[in-house]
């Protein structure tokens, strides 16, 4: 006995006519939705600069003042949280308006930027000449035009008072951001990291490893390194794009003995130095040979997290220098499968309903 069969793009497409609708209106029905995306108004006490630095750095030397740029995007939710916890504190806002000209930075943005040497970029130009890959990211100068301190991501607001304290007082004249941080920070107490199973064990040996290299460097009695295990990496999917990397675990402040990849002995504490880790949890991640793709050092929840590791194991990064621009082509590319994207969720929060 024979029957006919219906293949399912044929059903699929007598659905569609059934309910009234074309096949192309009833795919884009099926694209998944996007959450997270804040947008941002920032402080009119920031300098309304004409963008020509070497100006906004005379006149800012002039009143005693350093100049701070802030990287910035429609609809970041990092920005925002930049703006409405840190920037409402009084103190914070007091400190950067009496020692500081801050100026905003579209990083897609059109707007005639005159660098230090004098070259005219548009704002997105300028970013890319940066490097800047995060947002916000704040790069504040001296009276030179020299980039003093940057601050990659969205730090909370004790640890960003105490880089704008670093950078008014000039203490980089006496000692680097990381020491002055370690100063500052209450000291790591005695206790253990928190482990993963995805963590390689020790002797740390990465001669032989054959591919990208994530070095998680921790410190014990760390606020943010416990929501960065307890938040963010419980995630199933975070977990799964993580193992295709190498991942190590090490106290920044140690002598755990560690070879390198071009095969030099170093110490986790002389590792972190050489790689300007400043502050814990940072996360490095790396090709084989130890050269750096990306690293995180700000707060991150799920999305951007993993968006990262699959930044360096997929190898996007050999081709598209931008990492936003990685990241939006991956939320759409979710989206198309029809999958919601949230950019805000951390791991035990469940997704939004259909």
């Amino acid at each position: 006995m024979h029957r006919s069969r219906l293949h399912l793009p044929l059903v699929l497409l007598l659905f569609a006519i059934a309910l009234g609708s074309s096949p192309t209106a009833w795919a884009a029905e099926k694209k998944g939705r996007f959450f997270g995306a804040k947008p941002t108004e920032y402080p009119a006490w920031f300098k309304e600069s004409f963008l020509n630095l070497r100006e906004d750095i005379a006149e800012a030397a002039a009143a005693n003042k350093r100049v701070l740029l802030v990287f910035h995007q429609d609809n970041c939710p990092y920005c925002n949280l930049l703006v409405e916890r840190n920037l409402s504190q009084k103190d914070i806002v007091e400190l950067m308006q009496s020692r500081f000209e801050t100026v905003a930075i579209n990083m897609w943005g059109d707007r005639e930027v005159t660098d230090f040497s004098g070259r005219t970029l548009t704002e997105k130009q300028f970013a890319a000449a940066l490097k800047v890959q995060f947002t916000p990211t704040l790069l504040f100068f001296d009276e030179k035009g020299e980039v003093v301190l940057r601050l990659n991501g969205y730090l909370p607001p004790q640890r960003f008072k105490l880089a704008l304290e670093y950078v008014a007082g000039r203490k980089e004249k006496e000692l680097s951001f990381r020491d002055y941080m370690a100063r500052h920070e209450p000291p790591p107490a005695s206790g253990t990291l928190k482990a993963e199973d995805f963590f390689a064990p020790p002797p740390y040996d990465l001669r032989r490893v054959k591919k990208p290299i994530a070095v998680f460097f921790e410190q014990k009695d760390c606020p943010a390194c416990d929501l960065l295990h307890e938040k963010v990496l419980p995630d199933a999917e975070t977990r799964q794009i993580v193992r295709r990397v190498h991942n190590i675990q090490l106290d920044m402040w140690s002598d755990t003995p560690v070879v390198l990849p071009d095969g030099r002995k170093t110490t986790a504490r002389d590792w972190a130095r050489e790689l300007d880790v400043k502050y814990a949890p940072t996360i490095v991640i790396m090709d084989a040979k130890g050269r750096e793709i990306i690293r995180s050092e700000a707060f991150f929840k799920v999305f951007h997290t993993q968006g990262m590791f699959e930044y360096a194991t997929s190898g996007a990064y050999r081709k598209e220098p931008s990492f936003q621009r990685y990241l939006s082509a991956r939320a759409e590319r979710l989206r198309e499968q029809g999958r919601d994207v949230d950019i805000w969720r951390f791991a035990d929060e469940p997704p939004a309903p259909r």
